[in-house]
């Protein structure tokens, strides 16, 4: 065994032992679960070797496990809690709806209030809500099929829109399934996808509008759409390039197809979301996560033209919990009084800090590793050069990345997603010396990472 591999080995068991010490609860809930629950979690991408850590309470910028360690926390509900942990405002505001009933059945009265505020923020026609982003972005293509009466639907290699089938696609294809760069194969994500969908999924490589204009072109007669996020997610956080936006809204206004923005986390990383920071309007957008604090709240908006086609009889948009009086007041509470544009200031203020002295480490400590940031997010990748798509994103160094995290967690920070393709939010509740603390931490890491060399493919997660 070389030096090198030995240093790799005690390194990791080292930290390995050290989270296997501090989470000693979280390992008999996770052996406990598993008879209950299969891997013991609800959602794939909560769990992380060697075994996930359960959670009991959070408070502001911070969180406890079930072994009563404090964490200052960077996931944030993978962005979808930007107005932090447990806001006051917001507490208050849905004790006081509860009394009133959580769910009545009826339109609450409320919604519109909600629909207003999201159509003049947005900057929307209409709009229909709904509970998960899943739902969101089925509905979103529903819609766009209905408008163009057509069924190919483009979407990103690496792009996750949620767990149904029609965009279950390359989520995270192996390279050895995923054809030629620039015209991937349909990979299905999951066991269970019928065949049938990946007919009319068409996948394009992000940031390559050329090959997007080949794509559509081959596929001109039956294409109804783009669905894409903006600013790509689940492979990081990778930054469109100048003139991709606006590529494909033209290629959709020559094609009379539909542009769909999944907003679901890029409307909670800037006050009016993509196209307040892009300056490209899609047709339709779909927003999730962030609008209401921490409770399940999804929306798809858009032009007039479309969304008045969903009536009975013609576009089918249904669901019990939908506009549901807790989500809708959660939502009105944080877009109008906690998420406002100077709180967006000042949390993009902590963005840039954090981000800036990630860079400065890395540099530093000579890593090979890059940061991207915007708005209220960022992402440490360990890539040799900056990562505009998923094929660049598979290059990068997912066993270094994993020993950051778990060092990082030892030392009483949750940093980021729990996986190398998430970024790390800051929410309102955050604090500088918060920041500080953060930066202080990723110090003392960095320079054990420099000479860490253990490969590790990237696993699907959903």
């Amino acid at each position: 065994m070389s030096n090198t591999e030995m240093g790799n080995n005690s390194i990791m068991d080292y930290e390995l032992r050290k989270y296997e010490s501090r989470t000693r609860k979280s390992f008999e809930l996770f052996n406990q679960a598993k008879e209950s629950t299969p891997f013991g979690v609800h959602s794939n991408y909560r769990y992380i070797d060697p075994y996930p850590m359960y959670g009991t309470r959070a408070k502001r910028s911070r969180i406890w496990d079930v072994d009563g360690n404090e964490y200052l926390d960077f996931n944030m509900g993978f962005g979808a809690l930007l107005v932090g942990h447990s806001h006051p405002v917001l507490v208050e505001a849905i004790e006081d709806r509860v009394r009133d009933g959580s769910l009545l059945g009826l339109e609450f009265e409320d919604s519109d209030k909600l629909a207003r505020v999201m159509k003049e923020r947005f900057q929307l026609d209409m709009i229909r809500f709904s509970t998960t982003g899943m739902e969101a972005t089925m509905h979103a293509i529903r819609f766009a099929r209905a408008a163009t009466g057509r069924n190919k639907i483009v979407k990103f290699e690496g792009c996750y829109h949620g767990s149904q089938d029609h965009l279950l696609v390359s989520v995270k294809p192996q390279l050895d399934k995923s054809g030629d760069a620039r015209h991937p194969n349909a990979v299905p994500a999951s066991k269970g996808t019928p065949t049938d969908t990946l007919r009319n999924t068409i996948v394009a490589p992000f940031n390559d509008l050329e090959a997007v204009e080949t794509l559509v072109r081959e596929n001109q007669n039956d294409f109804a759409g783009i669905i894409l996020e903006p600013i790509p997610m689940n492979m990081g956080f990778i930054m469109p390039e100048s003139g991709f936006l606006q590529g494909l809204r033209s290629i959709c206004d020559e094609y009379n197809a539909v542009l769909i923005f999944d907003e679901v986390k890029t409307c909670g990383k800037y006050y009016g979301g993509a196209t307040e920071r892009f300056g490209v309007e899609p047709d339709l957008k779909v927003m999730g996560k962030a609008i209401a604090g921490g409770f399940p709240l999804s929306a798809v908006g858009g032009r007039r033209k479309i969304m008045e086609q969903i009536v009975p009889g013609i576009v089918a948009h249904a669901g019990t919990f939908n506009s549901n009086p807790i989500s809708i007041t959660a939502g009105l509470v944080s877009l109008t009084k906690i998420l406002t544009r100077d709180a967006f200031s000042g949390v993009s203020k902590l963005n840039r800090k954090l981000a800036s002295a990630y860079s400065q480490i890395v540099e530093d400590n000579h890593l090979e590793a890059n940061v991207c940031s915007d708005g209220v997010s960022g992402v440490l990748s360990f890539s040799s050069k900056p990562i505009l798509n998923w094929r660049d994103f598979q290059k990068s160094d997912v066993g270094k990345w994993s020993l950051y995290y778990l060092m990082m967690l030892n030392r009483g920070i949750i940093p980021a997603g729990t996986g190398p393709d998430e970024q790390w939010t800051i929410s309102v509740q955050h604090t500088e010396e918060d920041v500080d603390r953060h930066i202080e931490t990723f110090k003392e890491v960095a320079p054990m990472l420099k000479e860490f060399d253990v490969q590790m493919p990237i696993v699907e997660a959903i």
